[in-house]
Parts: structure tokens; sequence; C-alpha cells
């Protein structure tokens, strides 16, 4: 497997990419680099041929293809270690020196994203997110804060489509206004019963579905929005410094979950522009799609994983805008201190209520 690992020119360290400067930056020497000067050099390393050192007449046991299955090895250019990872792993680092590595063949043809949102935030911003996202909760253990430690800080560029399309509808609704009065007598409602047509169309732009199997669904969709219009041409000297995965779930199976958030949308935009009635019930929808395509992007996000008290918690955070999201735990004592205290509390009002009523 091809890989490519970044090195300065003036030092040797190997570089990466830095959130804060936005460019690739030597740690040791502290030289910085623009990313288009190494546009050039992913293209010809693209064009490289692997090396081949194969022994004629050697035969020796191999794996089979049970035994790799979903795996990919390479080698460390910086200290030589074999190493065996998940084939879907686009960027990484070597366990053994901790140089970062791009796997370019992963990247490499129709696999080869589109675009690439670059992290603009870095690890101490994640790590001060989850202290933030601690405070305030009044239900939180009291030592999960203390004892919880952080046990993986994962910068990862997540594998998305984006999903670009038309929508023209008609939709029907049934509605209705109702009417109360009273005399001396008798009380009245009058009911009146209304269908209501609605017609249009809608452009939906960057759609995001996540591409991953590994990353839930829900903690992704939790991470939105992005700030699509700064998306940048990809590069692999990005993922230098984070991890990568290239995706494992394809456009046409992604589309049933495209097609899902596009509906809802188009539902509740029509929806809103029904006023002024008392009820509104839908009747029939029919919503068309035109002019589909999508694109292949990868997405910043700090995965911050958790463990306390043996149960695992894992939190994210956008890696371009800061939103924070993660369950955490209920200390049950708590809860019920605090019931108890609002019911009493509640139950002490109604009764000073209910005295002065009497008094009066």
């Amino acid at each position: 497997m091809a890989l490519q690992e970044y090195r300065c020119p003036c030092c040797g360290g190997s570089i990466e990419f830095n959130s804060t400067v936005g460019k690739m930056k030597c740690p040791f020497c502290d030289t910085e680099f623009e990313m288009d000067a190494l546009k050039e050099l992913d293209q010809a390393l693209e064009n490289e041929e692997p090396e081949s050192m194969k022994w004629e007449g050697y035969e020796g046991q191999s794996w089979g293809g049970e035994d790799m299955n979903g795996m990919a090895s390479y080698h460390c250019k910086s200290c030589g270690a074999e190493i065996v990872t998940a084939e879907t792993t686009g960027a990484s680092s070597c366990p053994f020196c901790g140089n970062p590595i791009v796997m370019m063949q992963n990247f490499a043809g129709q696999l080869k994203p589109d675009f690439i949102i670059p992290f603009k935030l870095d690890k101490n911003a994640a790590k001060e997110a989850l202290s933030k996202h601690f405070q305030g909760k009044k239900l939180l253990p009291s030592a999960f804060s203390s004892e919880n430690h952080i046990d993986e800080v994962n910068g990862v560029y997540v594998p998305f489509w984006l999903f670009n399309s038309g929508a023209d509808a008609d939709m029907r609704y049934k509605a209705t206004k109702v009417r109360r009065w009273s005399d001396n007598d008798y009380n009245y409602k009058e009911t009146k019963y209304y269908t209501i047509v609605r017609s249009g169309s809608l452009t939906f732009e960057n759609i995001p579905v996540d591409a991953s199997k590994k990353m839930d669904d829900d903690l992704m969709d939790s991470l939105e929005p992005f700030k699509f219009e700064e998306q940048k041409e990809f590069i692999t000297a990005y993922l230098s410094g984070y991890l990568a995965d290239k995706y494992d779930v394809s456009a046409d199976e992604s589309v049933e979950r495209a097609n899902l958030r596009i509906k809802n949308s188009t539902a509740q935009q029509f929806l809103s522009t029904v006023k002024g009635y008392d009820s509104v019930q839908t009747e029939n929808s029919n919503i068309r799609l035109r002019d589909g395509s999508y694109k292949y992007v990868l997405l910043p996000m700090w995965i911050l994983n958790t463990n306390w008290n043996g149960q695992k918690f894992v939190f994210g955070m956008n890696g371009q805008t800061g939103k924070f999201v993660g369950n955490l735990p209920m200390d049950k004592g708590k809860y019920w201190k605090y019931f108890f205290i609002y019911f009493f509390i509640s139950f002490v009002i109604a009764f000073i209520g209910a005295y002065l009523l009497l008094m009066d």
C-alpha cells in the first residue's frame, strides 16, 4: 500500500496540518507550508508505481483471503514497522514511532473525495468543550467529572455523501376552525372544515449523509450543521496528523436517508404556510425529486471516548464549528432529591394559596 509521510525540508521532521494557522506546520522548527504547494506532490504520488521486492522461488505460508478480510497492511517509512489496520482507514499514525501517515491508495481513483472541510479547532478545544458540557448538569453524578478520565481524543475526518436535488410537491390538508359562545341556556360550538392545497418547488443543497458504518448516525446528525461554503479541494496533506476513513456505505445505499430528510423538510416547510386554523392534518403528500446529484466529502469531527463506572460514554465535537454533543449519566439519588424538593415547594405554595383564598 502506498503511504505518504510529509517531511519538513528544513529539519526533516514529520509535518502535519495545523488547524490554528490553516497550513501544514512543522512542530519541531515551526516552518509553515501553504496547502497549494502540496497539490503537485499529491499528483506525482498518485502516479507512482508500488515497489516490488519479490523473491523468485520462495514459497512461504501467506495470509488467506478470509484472514485479511476487511484488513490491510502497510510499512511505516520512518521506523519500518509493519502495521495491520482496517482497509477503510485513510489516515492514521504509526503506533511505534508516532509519525502521521496517509494511505494514498485508499484515496485514489473513484474513492478520492471531491472536497474536504479542514479542522478549525484543535484537541485542547475538544477537551475544554467536554468540561463545559459537564457544567450546570445538576443530575450529573458528582464523581463523574472528577473520576472520569478521557480514554481517547481523536480528530477524525468522517466520510459523507452530500446530496443536491430539486423537489416539486403537491400537498393537501384538512383543517378546521372552531368558534364557541354561550347564552343563558346553552353553550355553543361551531366547527368549519376546510380543504387546503399547496403546490410548489424547493431546492436542497449539501444534504449530508454519514458514509461510515463505524460512526453512529444519530451522533453524526447531531453535530450538524457545517459551513459548506468553507470546503476546500481535497488534498491528502489535510489528513496528516488526523485519523480518516474512506466510505464503506455507498451513495446508492445512502439515498434512502437523503430522501427521508428531503421528504421531512419539504413537509415541514409546506405545513408552515398553513396558518390561522385550529387544527391541520395532512391528507395527501406527493413529492417528486429532480436534477439529483451527489459528491463525496470528508468532514472534521473530534470523537472523545470516556469510561466511568464500567460504562463507556462517547462525545462528539464538530471540528469546524465547535458544536458539542454527548449523553451523560444521571445520579438517581439526586433525581429523587430534587423531585421531593420541588414537590414540597409546590405543595407549600398551593397550601398557602388555598389558605389565602379561604381567608378572603
